[in-house]
């Protein structure tokens, strides 16, 4: 078998609008929709949004993600999540596979190859660096959420938004929008329309962004404590960094490890911030943020990576000197 992630692989793709992307919903006997590795709850939400519509029309449906085994679980109140099935019980075979969020079929993971067995494929994504790698891809850029994009798509379908859907989709908005501090105009009038519902918009936000365990802390100082400011990088306007060790991060989730670069972004010293993460011996996952005028996606797909202009993120390879120095030349 190919490997899917390969560029090589990647089937012959057609863009579609929302029209399209209904007709090909419609016309599905069978559905698998996969969110990428490690979901947050953009492509958790949205996953489990379009599982309950495809559900509720009577279409058999497994959602899923290739790791980590369990929901996450700031997560566990969304709803739908009867839907997950483990990765390793997701059908091999499937009329139709849609992605979530995914701008490139290796953020499936483990799950990447479920795309050679499937009779179509639709992408669903907002991300300008998404590598179309469906056999039908509806990609929405200035979307500010996978979720947005879903609420647009349902609208076209005459699925109806109720409060189940309403919650899936606003747990996908107020964490990609950072609580709607990067959100535009759009982004508050669908947070209106998902609140009319009856949902508890607080609620959902905090736990999703303000609600950790206790043994955070302790990581969150080990961490703090590596924190350092370059004020020459990205051409004079700053860089702040910081390490998690896996010494330091073992005992907790993938998600509290992630909202330590929203502490570290907060540095008023700087216009980029990166936290490097070590996930293995000499391997590392790379979170960047910036604020106005450095667009940090083109900085990650020049190491590998991609994202958005104010949020991106890559893997790296090697010791941290060496990958903090790469990050620097990159930033120029």
């Amino acid at each position: 078998m190919s490997d899917i992630t390969s560029p090589d692989s990647i089937p012959s793709s057609t863009a579609v609008d929302l029209g399209g992307a209904v007709e090909l919903l419609d016309a599905a006997t069978s559905v698998t929709v996969l969110c990428h590795v490690q979901p947050d709850a953009d492509t958790l939400g949205s996953g489990l949004a379009l599982g309950l519509a495809f559900e509720r029309r009577g279409v058999p449906v497994q959602v899923a993600f290739g790791s980590p085994d369990d929901v996450p679980g700031s997560m566990r109140e969304l709803p739908g999540l009867h839907l997950v099935t483990p990765a390793a019980e997701v059908r091999e075979t499937v009329d139709l596979l849609v992605t979530v969020d995914c701008g490139t079929a290796g953020r499936l993971g483990r799950l990447a190859p479920r795309l050679h067995g499937s009779t179509r494929t639709l992408v669903i994504d907002h991300h300008r660096s998404n590598t179309r790698f469906g056999t039908h891809d509806l990609i929405e850029p200035d979307a500010e959420a996978t979720a947005a994009v879903l609420a647009d798509l349902f609208d076209v379908w005459g699925v109806e938004i109720d409060a189940d859907l309403a919650h899936c989709l606003f747990a996908g908005l107020v964490t990609d929008t950072g609580s709607f501090r990067w959100g535009r105009a759009s982004s508050h009038l669908l947070a209106e329309r998902l609140l009319s519902t009856g949902i508890d918009g607080a609620r959902i936000t905090r736990q999703l962004l303000d609600t950790h365990p206790f043994g955070w802390l302790p990581m969150l100082s080990a961490v703090l404590a590596t924190a350092t400011l370059v004020p020459e990088a990205a051409g004079g306007r700053g860089l702040v960094h910081a390490t998690v060790m896996r010494a330091d991060s073992a005992h907790l989730r993938s998600e509290e490890i992630e909202s330590v670069i929203d502490i570290v972004r907060t540095t008023a010293e700087a216009e980029v911030a990166a936290v490097f993460k070590e996930v293995g011996s000499g391997v590392w996952t790379v979170s960047l943020r910036s604020k106005d005028g450095i667009d940090v996606s083109l900085v990650a797909a020049r190491l590998g990576g991609g994202g958005h202009r104010a949020a991106a993120g890559y893997t790296a390879h090697g010791d941290r000197t060496e990958i903090v120095a790469e990050l620097r030349d990159a930033l120029g």
